[in-house]
């Protein structure tokens, strides 16, 4: 079993996408004045699209089972 990064990475971008999708649902819109009216926030939901996306991944593959690859055979005559 190798080491499979997509499911540290895939929690870790679910959690701070998570965080920020509710930092800019509730927080003050006024905030928002100095970046032109732009809930800047709103990048979270990339990142839980990206961190669910590597998590449903790693998950497929750990489900998967593992093969073991099979040298190929030499003909001795």
């Amino acid at each position: 079993m190798g080491i499979d990064i997509r499911l540290p990475l895939g929690i870790l971008f679910l959690l701070l996408g998570l965080t920020l999708v509710a930092y800019g649902a509730l927080s003050d819109p006024s905030l928002y004045q100095q970046s032109l009216g732009i809930n800047v926030n709103s990048i979270g939901e990339c990142l839980l699209i990206f961190g669910a996306m590597m998590f449903i991944l790693s998950r497929r593959a750990a489900a998967r089972p593992e093969t073991i690859p099979q040298s190929p055979r030499s003909s001795s005559h």
